[in-house]
């Protein structure tokens, strides 16, 4: 699979947020995944590595959610190895009320697996 029709694949399933569907089937198992600095003041990992662990954070954040409201991916930009999308969501989380996220991910596709993504926020 090449870095478009993955990301091709990652926005299909993004926008029915399908974000389960996409760690099982297109990451590879070392996968790492980066946050921002800034997260480790909201008590985030910033760097999390393997496919599991990965998916542990990720179902850390849903279930982190009270409400979500509305989530988009934008359409993804692909060069090389990587692409990229912006990630839009309104949630109210059990603990903080609403907010607004607006984040950019990088993703970095290597023999037809994603190996590594970037958040920017």
């Amino acid at each position: 699979m090449t870095t478009q029709e993955m990301a091709n694949k990652y926005y299909e399933l993004a926008c029915q947020n399908n974000y389960i569907e996409i760690q099982n089937k297109y990451y590879a198992d070392n996968v790492i995944s980066v946050e921002p600095e800034h997260a480790a003041l909201k008590g985030m990992q910033i760097v999390t590595k393997g496919k599991s662990a990965v998916m542990a954070k990720g179902e850390a954040f849903r279930e982190s959610r009270e409400v979500l409201h509305s989530q988009s991916c934008s359409e993804p930009l692909a060069t090389g190895d990587f692409f990229s999308v912006i990630l839009k969501r309104d949630i109210t989380f059990k603990n903080r009320g609403r907010v607004q996220l607006e984040e950019i991910g990088i993703f970095q596709v290597v023999d037809g697996k994603i190996i590594s993504e970037q958040f920017f926020y």
